[in-house]
């Protein structure tokens, strides 16, 4: 289980004054959740996430994971307590094959077999990607792909995917959603996603909706776009994308 007590995060402006990013965040996620957190741009969403996997510190607050104060662990520390992150512009990494990559998320050395299925499970040809360099020839959503399949053969306790559908076309988009599926019934983890894709919000257990540094609103779909139109924010569903404006 994750809980967040009291979390806040401010960064220096021009002007050499505090600019709060996150505002006394309080969210508790229990085990074997799908809980996406939506909101506006500048909202905080990615700084939150970066803040769990300890890419960024707090300026205050805790953070618990399964009864442990991690606050103060680095990432990799976190990772051995079976937390992954999957990053919304993923790291190329030069001298390395798509294979190996997967064989470190699986902490093992993994046979062309099982290689070949959790490429397949991402949308992608295992003939032509297991021996394939991760360099610049492969596209932005064949990367995508990869590091997912990265987290599949990881099977972390906490996953979090920061706009896991960004720079990926539409069919790889429809199989990441039953990838998401899969992810979840394989590994029984907990994946906190951010996203503004309304076909995830679908799936999802509970949506969080963060604005300004605030959790505006959480809950089901059902309780919890009533609530962004009660509070006059505009919410726009448009070829499967959920903007809010506030």
């Amino acid at each position: 289980m994750l809980e967040l007590r009291d979390i806040s995060f401010s960064v220096a402006d021009a002007q050499r004054t505090g600019r709060d990013i996150l505002d006394g965040i309080n969210l508790t996620v229990g085990d074997n959740q799908f809980v996406v957190i939506t909101g506006p741009n500048g909202g905080g969403k990615s700084t939150l996430a970066k803040i769990i996997m300890g890419i960024e510190k707090p300026t205050s607050g805790r953070i618990l994971f399964d009864g442990e104060d991690i606050t103060d662990l680095s990432v990799t520390e976190r990772a051995n307590r079976g937390i992954a992150y999957a990053f919304q512009q993923p790291v190329r990494f030069k001298g390395l094959t798509v294979s190996d990559l997967v064989g470190l998320a699986a902490g093992k050395e993994l046979g062309r077999g099982e290689l070949c299925d959790y490429l397949t499970e991402v949308g992608l040809c295992a003939r032509d990607y297991i021996d394939r360099d991760v360099n610049a020839s492969l596209s932005g959503g064949e990367i995508k792909r990869i590091e997912i399949a990265m987290a599949l053969a990881r099977g972390a306790k906490l996953t979090l995917f920061d706009e896991p559908e960004a720079g990926i076309d539409l069919w790889s988009f429809n199989h990441l959603i039953a990838v998401f599926q899969k992810l979840r019934q394989r590994t029984r983890g907990t994946s906190l996603i951010i996203s503004h894709q309304a076909r995830i919000l679908d799936i999802a257990d509970e949506i969080v909706v963060l604005a300004a540094g605030r959790i505006a609103a959480r809950g089901s779909k059902d309780e919890v776009l009533p609530k962004l139109l009660e509070t006059g924010s505009s919410v726009n569903f448009c070829e499967g994308r959920m903007e809010v404006r506030g």
